[in-house]
């Protein structure tokens, strides 16, 4: 199996331009947006047509219709997309971490408290990308997905 590259991105609050830099940065195979600028990962599309873009909705999205939380295949690995207000990351990774293991997740990917952290707990690997929206300090995750291995890493964009 080839290897497959995903830029992580969440809390844009209305910064398309940085998030097009890590998109000509990383030049992903595909790009999940983890909340907070629904709407800039939709323009964001229109700028990149041939990339996939996968999201899932924030606390500030307001999207009542859509799902807070994804199970992705990426590769052959399961990946847990969520914002993480639903499951406490302000206070409790250990909540994060369960709902990966209960969900059979392989990596769980979540936003929302705009700091950077990168973890394998248990086996499965944990992310958050930081807020590639930041106007002083913006940051963005890759997840990286090959050799039976996901690797998350986190980059300040310069």
């Amino acid at each position: 199996m080839s290897e497959i590259r995903a830029l992580v991105v969440s809390d844009s609050h209305g910064d398309v331009d940085n998030m097009c830099r890590a998109v000509e940065l990383v030049r992903p195979d595909l790009l999940l947006h983890l909340g907070d600028g629904w709407h800039d990962a939709e323009l964001l599309a229109g700028r990149y047509p041939e990339l996939r873009i996968e999201k899932v909705p924030g606390n500030c999205d307001y999207r009542s219709g859509e799902p807070l939380e994804r199970l992705l295949p990426i590769g052959d690995k399961l990946v847990l997309l969520c914002h993480g207000h639903t499951l406490g990351v302000k206070t409790d990774l250990g909540m994060v971490l369960r709902a990966a293991r209960e969900r059979g997740a392989d990596a769980v990917l979540f936003g929302h408290t705009h700091k950077p952290f990168v973890d394998i707990r248990c086996g499965v690997a944990m992310l958050n990308p930081g807020s590639v929206g930041n106007r002083l300090r913006p940051t963005y995750g890759t997840l990286t997905v090959g050799d039976g291995k996901c690797v998350p890493a986190v980059f300040a964009l310069k």
